[in-house]
């Protein structure tokens, strides 16, 4: 008959802990009103009681740090610190003790152990402490894998580990829109605002330290998120940027391509990186995380063959006063073209000169600047349109309408303005 052998006892004993910043003790405050049957003795214990504020009692504030009573919640760009200590709880010298400290995620397996060399030996009530840290860069369940291996006086190697499973969770939801736009008043064009949505979707307030845009090598960036006051930039959200819980801030930014990608009307057509956010934010007593996006990318709007912009036109003109454009016409399109251009009236917009003139020949990814005049004849917003060009090659017309609008008024009025 065998008879089962009792299972061995380790001599060393394997404690892990997670290592955060203390937070500020809250009490619930209990008081009443002095013609209450309790009078005044809530209101004196709250006085008495030395975790409160003096002067501040009936608010939840506190001026004491409590240490963490559980593990707490770990959020996705944030530093995952812990305490690892193996004691030799037995009156005999372990040898050879060598502490693995892995991270095992949903598509990979960290090593967290500063050193990867075994301690010579461990004596009785000694032990050897070391502590990890970890940028979490992914969500999900992630499982700490400590594992000790050592050997005993008699030579016989011995071998534990355990399993310490937590969850990672998003602390924030960040949605993007973008907005095609031409600059009509620049040779630069193209232009794209960024509107960044940042919600904290966690139960403590954040604060802000950076929202910046790394714009890919094809765009300038410049943030539209301040406003000069007193020759000083201003954060538009103020001094003091905390997002609470489930608040949401729009940040926006303006890119413009670069000269050089800007002069090439291919370039920029289909769907083109535009950069990733950076997001640095500060919990609690300071803890700092830190989130990157994945490079953000927008669908570029298609002009077709031909593209039509307007390089200059004025804000305001006189009723029955011919006025001065500037348009540039390019080819995006990969073969030459011989362009017509006609210019049709509308009820309000007459264009002056000579309709059905020949522009010449036009080859790909290159554009050329045409001034034209005309008047209108209706006071208010007026559109301009009425554009026509013709490719004698193909026999295809493109049509160009509402392609800027200006405000019409009296002579009279502008004169007295």
């Amino acid at each position: 008959m065998d008879v089962a052998q009792p299972k061995q006892e380790h001599l060393l004993a394997l404690k892990v802990m997670r290592l955060t910043k203390p937070t500020l003790f809250t009490n619930i405050p209990v008081t009443c009103e002095e013609r209450d049957l309790p009078g005044n003795l809530f209101n004196q214990l709250m006085k008495d009681d030395p975790s409160t504020v003096e002067g501040a009692e009936p608010l939840m504030l506190g001026e004491m740090l409590t240490l963490p009573q559980n593990f707490g919640n770990i959020f996705l760009g944030e530093t995952f610190s812990s305490y690892i200590s193996v004691h030799n709880d037995s009156n005999q010298v372990v040898k050879d003790i060598l502490v693995k400290a892995d991270l095992q995620t949903s598509s990979q397996r960290l090593n967290l152990s500063a050193s990867s060399a075994a301690v010579a030996e461990l004596k009785p009530d000694c032990c050897i402490d070391d502590v990890i840290h970890h940028e979490v860069k992914e969500i999900g369940t992630h499982i700490l894998v400590c594992a000790v291996s050592y050997t005993t006086q008699t030579g016989e190697k011995m071998y534990f580990r355990k399993f310490f499973k937590f969850q990672v969770l998003k602390p924030l939801d960040v949605k993007t829109k973008f907005y095609n736009a031409e600059s009509d008043l620049s040779s630069v064009t193209d232009e794209v605002f960024l509107e960044a949505q940042i919600q904290n979707i966690t139960t403590s307030p954040m604060f802000m330290e950076k929202v910046s845009l790394e714009p890919s090598i094809m765009y300038n960036v410049a943030e539209l998120n301040t406003v000069d006051t007193a020759g000083a930039s201003e954060s538009t959200f103020g001094s003091r940027t905390y997002l609470q819980p489930m608040d949401t801030r729009q940040y926006l930014y303006c890119l413009k391509p670069k000269q050089e990608f800007a002069e090439k009307a291919g370039v920029i057509k289909g769907v083109t990186v535009i950069g990733k956010l950076d997001i640095v934010w500060k919990t609690n007593l300071g803890e700092r995380g830190r989130l990157q996006t994945s490079q953000l990318q927008r669908m570029a709007p298609g002009y077709g063959d031909v593209r039509l912009s307007l390089e200059t036109i004025p804000d305001t003109v006189n009723l029955e006063e011919p006025f001065d454009i500037t348009c540039k016409i390019t080819n995006c399109s990969e073969r030459t073209m011989d362009l017509v251009l006609e210019m049709c009236n509308t009820n309000s917009i007459h264009w002056c000169g000579v309709s059905g003139r020949q522009l010449g020949k036009l080859h790909p990814s290159t554009s050329l600047h045409l001034a034209l005049t005309l008047l209108s004849s209706v006071q208010g917003l007026q559109s301009v349109s009425g554009l026509r060009l013709t490719d004698t090659f193909l026999k295809r017309t493109y049509e160009y309408d509402d392609i800027a609008q200006v405000c019409v008024v009296s002579s009279k009025v502008k004169q007295e303005s």
